[in-house]
């Protein structure tokens, strides 16, 4: 049955162009070059004369290669989704068998040099098959109405108070909750500060604070291997059940085992027996998961969102950390503007966010100060100092300021552009990582800046 013909016919029937572009039909949907003439005429008349369609004996005057079938029952719905779902496969089948034309099959060109790189082959073929599918969607309305999609809003509402459509996730420093109520699904926030300033020990804190909250979380560690980065999150889950005690002016707090003897393999005997007795009980100390994909992995080569895009669906997970932004295989972007590239790179990833309901954080880096006094005053990064990746900023939900300093054990956080307030807010953090503390002082403290 020819879609093409019965939905045209059905638009010339009852006067209606605009179906047209209610539902999104274009010449690439029709399979025979009669019909996408008959659509560019009923189209160019309906712009001249006030959105009104053709006769059917104006049609066919103009058009005498296309045939009208009227008296058509089936909804446009109906016709424009069949007619969507035939023209997405017909293009497939082009792509493999050829046009008709005597042409070579793409598909057949790219299998024939798949063999010396099978990863940009299979690449290849994802995206035309995630293009096909797009190409069925078939849109019927615009938005939301505010009066007819009543039942719509109730549904959602519902959803989320069953926790169900999204989640707020709360974070470690309590500032940040008081000011901005946690972090909220499908949202990006930006981590930054000066490079070793703190800020992935910080993103790290949190990530671990999520999945203590039941969050699956997803790490991408693109400067750090594998080891180090679990070394930091089980030095850092050790310091929240105390295995021993570090001094901070006098005070004794409640610490995890030391980074640089884990590191290293150095743990004493008592104490690689305590730490090898408290990785057999991560399952009982987590209840959600962490997941690292780090710089050392060998199959760690292809960092396009695509692939994280296909990560986050693998492990299911509800939180992502990219660390940092700026390692991402950048989108290609044809404006040719400088920093064009990483403006496409944020703008998509805020919309994968959107699409697969996560929390992202991702960090970036702040200018350096300069004089000796920048290397040890600690002052949070504004807004101006954030290098390499502005555009980042202009997608994120809450900007997180760090500077921190080990040798003092302490340091800031601090909020700037806070989509839901909090901007200007800061505290101040007990900061030893080498023994996994990281905490806000005070537990409540916090002042502007």
């Amino acid at each position: 049955m020819n879609y093409g013909v019965l939905l045209l016919s059905k638009v010339i029937e009852q006067n209606d162009p605009n179906a047209l572009l209610r539902f999104n039909i274009t010449a690439e949907d029709l399979p025979t070059e009669g019909e996408r003439k008959a659509l560019r005429y009923i189209t160019e008349y309906a712009e001249k004369h006030g959105g009104r369609a053709p006769t059917a004996e104006m049609v066919a005057n103009e058009v005498p290669d296309f045939q009208p079938d009227f008296n058509i029952e089936a909804s446009y719905d109906y016709l424009a989704e069949k007619l969507k779902n035939y023209a997405s496969l017909r293009d497939f089948s082009e792509i493999v068998n050829g046009r008709g034309d005597g042409g070579e099959s793409e598909f057949m060109k790219r299998w024939e040099s798949a063999q010396d790189n099978p990863e940009e082959f299979f690449s290849w073929l994802t995206e035309q098959a995630e293009r096909f599918k797009i190409r069925t969607n078939v849109r019927s309305s615009v938005g939301t109405d505010i009066k007819k999609d009543i039942d719509k809003f109730k549904a959602e509402y519902e959803n989320r108070k069953a926790g169900e459509s999204f989640r707020i996730w709360r974070s470690k420093f309590e500032f940040i909750n008081r000011a901005m109520g946690g972090y909220v699904s499908s949202n990006v926030y930006v981590i930054y500060g000066k490079s070793g300033r703190g800020k992935s020990a910080i993103a790290l804190e949190e990530a671990i604070n999520c999945a203590m909250q039941g969050a699956n979380v997803l790490i991408w560690s693109m400067e750090m291997g594998w080891y180090e980065v679990l070394v930091r999150l089980y030095v850092s889950i050790s310091a929240s059940i105390g295995v021993t005690k570090a001094n901070l002016d006098g005070v004794d707090i409640e610490a995890g085992f030391n980074s640089r003897d884990v590191r290293q393999g150095k743990l004493s005997d008592e104490f690689e027996a305590g730490f090898m007795e408290f990785l057999d009980k991560m399952n009982e100390l987590i209840p959600g998961n962490i997941i690292v994909r780090a710089v050392d992995d060998e199959d760690f080569d292809s960092r396009k969102l695509r692939d994280l895009k296909a990560d986050i669906l693998e492990t299911k997970a509800d939180v992502v950390l990219i660390d940092p932004f700026y390692y991402l295989d950048y989108e290609k972007n044809t404006s040719k503007t400088a920093g064009g590239d990483a403006a496409e790179t944020s703008k998509k990833l805020r919309r994968l966010a959107g699409q697969t309901k996560t929390t992202v954080f991702a960090l970036t880096q702040a200018e350096e100060g300069e004089g000796k006094d920048a290397d040890f005053e600690l002052k949070l990064p504004q807004r101006k100092d954030v290098k390499k990746t502005k555009a980042l900023l202009e997608d994120a939900a809450l900007l997180i300021a760090v500077d921190t300093n080990a040798e003092e054990g302490r340091g800031l956080i601090g909020l700037n552009k806070g989509r839901d307030g909090g901007e200007g807010k800061s505290a101040e953090i007990v900061y030893l990582p080498q023994f996994g503390v990281i905490k806000q002082l005070g537990g409540a403290d916090q002042f502007d800046f």
